[in-house]
């Protein structure tokens, strides 16, 4: 096995410009880089990242744990992290805490045991013991997505932390549906708890009270961030006695579990009841009617909480911060809007609402009730 010293001899510079080159310690001329390079390649050397690591005391290793990594949104996030991860010369670990929080503790114990450098974690609803463990072991991490309410002495975050906006995309999904005539406008909210929950149903009521609509608790159950929840979420709903006339969903499972509903009860989007989302996915764009959702950046997401956690490793002292990425409202067709011929796809910002006019559509019963008892809830 060639070792760093034959590497030396063929590119004809000393060990300590191949360590340079090879552990971008230190620039090193173009010429006598690709020098080195090339005799790399040549003998086949590979790194011994064991040694490398007893001497530097790293591992040039990332631990990540993600819950629900068969989900589309936290799969392009990992895709984010590895692809950030991997041009800096990182590996991974990787394990799933099942949105449990003892089993958060443990896995991050078991990454922390594998010496990883830092942690990209994205915390349960209940973290407290995780916050227990980094803290008591001073690990480097940074939190993903999900907010955590740890601050420091000084009063700031006391852990790195990247995620999307939330309150306001979500308002923006309301008062596009107040702005085409919805009075009774249902949230299936994720799981109690989680940051990005509390903040969407936020935006939720945001977009209510802008819309000059009333807030109805009715209207609001929580999916559990789940498929089956979306879709006993969505049930309840519609067994109301007055049912919404147009559904916000709170992420992507949650949109399935209530197109679920909806097909089962032979309800038709846009045509008996209008639908948005939070989170786009690949085929949301596949699916009759096309999905209006709001897109979250998420491999910038993950690519961000790369770079914030390899500033932290290089900078222990610095102050904790958090960064919020802007999200996009994809406006399609299940909303109830007629598609657009030449542009059928658009990303907007959020914007004022329209004022708002009569539903274009309506679950059928809802209709009834209302008439029957002359209002306009």
């Amino acid at each position: 096995m060639a070792t760093m010293a034959d590497v030396a001899r063929s590119a004809g510079v000393s060990v300590a410009t191949v360590s340079h080159v090879l552990n971008g310690t230190r620039p090193v001329l173009p010429h006598t880089r690709q020098a080195v390079l090339d005799a790399v390649e040549e003998l086949g050397y590979t790194t011994n990242t064991l040694a490398r690591s007893l001497v530097t005391s790293r591992t040039r290793s990332i631990g990540l744990a993600v819950s629900a990594i068969s989900n589309p949104y936290f799969t392009e996030i990992l895709q984010g992290v590895e692809a950030s991860a991997l041009e800096h010369g990182y590996s991974l670990l990787i394990a799933d805490p099942h949105d449990d929080p003892e089993h958060e503790r443990k896995v991050v114990q078991l990454l922390h045991e594998r010496r990883v450098d830092g942690m990209i974690v994205a915390p349960s609803a209940d973290p407290r013991g995780l916050l227990a463990y980094l803290g008591r072991h001073d690990v480097p991490a940074v939190f993903l997505d999900r907010l955590v309410d740890a601050p420091a002495a000084d009063g700031g975050p006391r852990f790195d932390q990247v995620c999307a906006d939330n309150a306001e995309p979500t308002s923006r999904l309301v008062t596009h549906l107040a702005g085409l005539g919805h009075r009774r406008i249902g949230l299936v909210a994720g799981r109690p708890g989680l940051s990005t929950t509390s903040e969407r149903i936020t935006g939720y009521r945001s977009g209510l009270a802008f819309a000059g609509l009333p807030y109805d608790e009715r209207l609001l159950v929580h999916g559990d961030s789940e498929s089956a929840g979306g879709e006993q979420a969505t049930a309840a709903l519609l067994s109301l006695g007055v049912p919404p006339t147009a559904l916000v969903t709170g992420n992507n499972a949650m949109t399935i579990g209530a197109l679920r509903a909806l097909r089962a009860r032979g309800l038709s989007v846009p045509g008996d009841i209008a639908l948005c989302c939070f989170d786009d996915f690949a085929w949301a764009d596949l699916f009759s009617p096309r999905l209006t959702v709001i897109a979250q950046p998420s491999k910038d997401i993950g690519a961000q909480a790369v770079r914030v956690l390899l500033e932290r490793l290089a900078e222990p002292d610095r102050p904790a911060r958090t960064v919020r990425l802007p999200s996009a409202f994809v406006h399609r067709t299940s909303c109830g809007c007629p598609e657009e011929p030449t542009r059928s796809e658009h990303h907007e910002q959020p914007q004022q609402p329209q004022q708002p006019q009569q539903p274009q559509q309506s679950v059928q019963s809802a209709r009834a009730a209302e008439s029957e008892r002359g209002t306009v809830a």
